[in-house]
């Protein structure tokens, strides 16, 4: 990757309904405009996002997405959908990057989120770099937080399963959701960190400490399975199958999906149907990597991504 940077400016986004939304500009104050969004939801920025982009060429927008990060008030539900988000990258980019289109980054729900920008304002997108792609479909959802997943990782299964008890298993997105909104705080730690230990041990395709730590701390696990699990019941906020069926109106952006076969977070049979519902983008399914960003099969392709744009 590039090498370390740090922000040239931070602030926060006022949304005037309750959030304050953290974010910073890195790179060149003259260079090709990119906005990166990140995963979970829930998760926040890792300062290894910036390194994703040649500094010299790029002036790279990140920001943690509502209620979670350095984003306050923290873990907060109330205003936060995918269609808050939406508006919210329209400010920031109109209000801190000035200008007319962006490159857009998104990876796992960052996928998510940049296809939903993307085919509401196709129009400010300059082109599309996507990993891991997720559309939060209902097949997608079953999947890895019902049966599926659960079929290779029977261990870590059993540890995910351990805070619900038998008789409300039958659904397991909903039973987390009574816990990680318990008025007791306990509750709400114990599910939280069973949650998110359930996708850090998932992520890669071979065990990985660094990654199974990524939410160890309570206010990341907290943050992270509390607004995750509040979009997924909430099927996104979105109608099933939307980011697919809208596809087509992504035939005029530049895309590249980068997606891992053995990624078990999000199988790549979803990035194979948006490969086919938007086949004018560039596609790469490697073959020797999992779900996780820094994977070296899927950073080669990603970092190649990001210098093919910059020219």
């Amino acid at each position: 990757m590039y090498p370390a940077i740090e922000p040239y400016r931070h602030g926060f986004l006022i949304t005037g309904d309750g959030h304050e939304v953290y974010w910073e500009l890195c790179g060149n104050p003259k260079g090709k405009p990119v906005i990166f969004l990140h995963g979970g939801p829930g998760s926040g920025c890792s300062t290894t996002y910036r390194r994703l982009f040649d500094p010299k060429r790029y002036n790279v927008l990140l920001f943690d997405q509502r209620g979670c990060g350095r984003s306050k008030p923290h873990a907060s539900l109330e205003n936060n959908t995918t269609w808050h988000l939406v508006a919210d990258i329209e400010r920031l980019r109109t209000e801190i990057l000035k200008t007319e289109k962006s490159l857009v980054f998104g990876g796992s729900w960052g996928s998510t989120l940049a296809l939903a920008y993307a085919q509401k304002h196709p129009e400010r997108v300059n082109a599309l770099i996507l990993r891991g792609i997720f559309t939060a479909r209902h097949s997608e959802l079953q999947w890895f937080y019902q049966e599926g997943a659960s079929l290779l990782f029977p261990d870590a299964w059993e540890d995910f399963l351990a805070p619900i008890p038998p008789i409300e298993r039958n659904d397991l997105a909903g039973a987390y959701r009574k816990r990680l909104t318990s008025s007791d705080h306990a509750v709400q730690l114990e599910a939280a960190h069973a949650w998110s230990q359930w996708e850090d041990r998932t992520i890669t395709l071979l065990p990985n400490k660094r990654h199974q730590q990524a939410h160890a701390r309570d206010e990341a696990a907290l943050a992270f399975a509390r607004i995750e699990n509040h979009y997924f019941v909430n099927h996104a906020f979105m109608e099933e199958g939307q980011l697919l069926r809208d596809a087509y109106k992504l035939k005029d952006i530049p895309g590249v999906i980068v997606q891992g076969r053995y990624d078990v977070c999000t199988p790549a049979t979803t990035a194979w149907a948006l490969h086919k519902a938007w086949p004018e983008a560039e596609f790469h399914l490697v073959d020797d990597a999992g779900h996780a960003f820094d994977e070296p099969g899927n950073l080669k392709l990603l970092l190649a991504a990001t210098d093919k744009f910059a020219e």
